[in-house]
């Protein structure tokens, strides 16, 4: 299912609330962004046990109940799990990986608030939730009737709304700084082959194990438990704003000239981390227009393309990296400045083609 309009995480206490009380919800989402988290904390915000059922887990007994014989007829029971005599959250997670005979069993629950002779009991809310087959992930059709039986919610990954959080429940204080810096990082599109992804789960995963590790983490450790969490690019870019962290580059230093760039080809992980700072830089402080340029403006421009000279000194690719085009090919930095770049460093240029 396609998103005509997305949601924050900060948004969807506020509309499950409006909606799950009165009609069932289903919550979609890529994996990893915190949907599971939401639909717990908005139920114990309310009062109610959140039971949660996991869709490829789940037969169609598992919901309608086995028969038993009483007073010589059949009688379906519900499972213990879900006929219960208080008012509760019921979550059925990857509701959309399900078998098509268990969504069926989903039809009445979600309409009527029935399975067979059991009621929900009146304040119970039910939510679903589940990736989207663009995700990459294991994912159904459902079926129209399922479809026009919810409401349907479509969530985002929020940085700010994810480090709000972050702050209050012990995420590893590199992560909270460096996705300051690169909110960008918090996420990335799920990839059509098998390897590690970025998302606000994988950076708790990561921030677990950091704790884990505690001072003592050495250099190769970092980068096999980042590259084991995280998409590859991010994954370097983390190591290299760690090794910030432990070292005395910065890109501050950098441009004042009280450093070079690292130069080792151990460091070239820090080294693409201080290119991606020093463009950062350059987004905010270069003007749109060259004309009426401050004296601040003149000195950084003329500062910056020494750096790329120095840069390029040392790899002509990270340094292409600092005036690249984003990933659907508009210039990011002014294009004064590219044009005296390429009229000053031309095999940047050539480098480009």
């Amino acid at each position: 299912m396609q998103a005509a309009v997305t949601v924050t995480p900060a948004r969807v206490p506020e509309l499950l609330l409006g909606l799950a009380t009165v009609r069932p919800v289903f919550l979609w989402g890529a994996p990893g962004i915190g949907k599971s988290s939401l639909v717990r904390e908005f139920a114990e915000s309310l009062g109610l046990e959140c039971v949660s059922l996991l869709g490829t887990q789940l037969a169609p007994e598992d919901l309608i109940g086995v028969p038993q014989i009483r007073d010589g007829r059949s009688v379906f029971c519900p499972p213990e799990a879900i006929a219960r005599d208080e008012p509760y959250c019921l979550f059925l997670d990857e509701l959309n990986a399900a078998t098509p005979d268990v969504q069926k069993a989903f039809y009445s629950l979600i309409l009527d608030r029935r399975i067979g002779s059991y009621e929900l009991p009146k304040g119970s809310i039910f939510i679903g939730a589940g990736n989207r087959a663009t995700d990459n992930a294991l994912a159904r059709p459902i079926a129209s009737a399922l479809v026009n039986r919810l409401t349907h919610v479509h969530l985002e990954a929020s940085p700010k709304d994810w480090l709000t959080w972050a702050a209050n429940n012990g995420i590893h204080p590199w992560i909270l700084d460096h996705l300051t810096d690169r909110p960008d990082h918090l996420w990335s599109k799920p990839p059509k082959t098998e390897e590690p992804f970025s998302t606000p789960r994988s950076w708790h995963m990561l921030s677990d194990a950091l704790h884990s590790f505690g001072a003592g983490l050495d250099e190769e450790t970092l980068k096999a438990i980042a590259r084991g969490t995280l998409t590859p690019a991010h994954a370097t870019a983390f190591c290299g704003y760690v090794k910030i962290v432990r070292s005395r580059y910065g890109i501050e230093v950098i441009i004042k000239g009280d450093a070079r760039w690292p130069h080792r080809l151990e460091d070239r992980d820090l080294l693409y981390y201080l290119a991606e700072s020093f463009r950062g830089r350059l987004v905010k402080e270069l003007p749109a227009s060259k004309e009426h340029m401050s004296a601040h403006g003149r000195e950084t421009a003329y500062r910056a393309k020494s750096l790329l000279v120095q840069l390029a000194e040392i790899s002509v690719e990270v340094a292409q990296s600092v005036i690249a085009s984003d990933a659907d090919g508009n210039p990011v930095l002014p294009a004064w400045f590219l044009i005296e770049a390429a009229r000053d460093m031309p095999r940047l240029v050539e480098a480009r083609r």
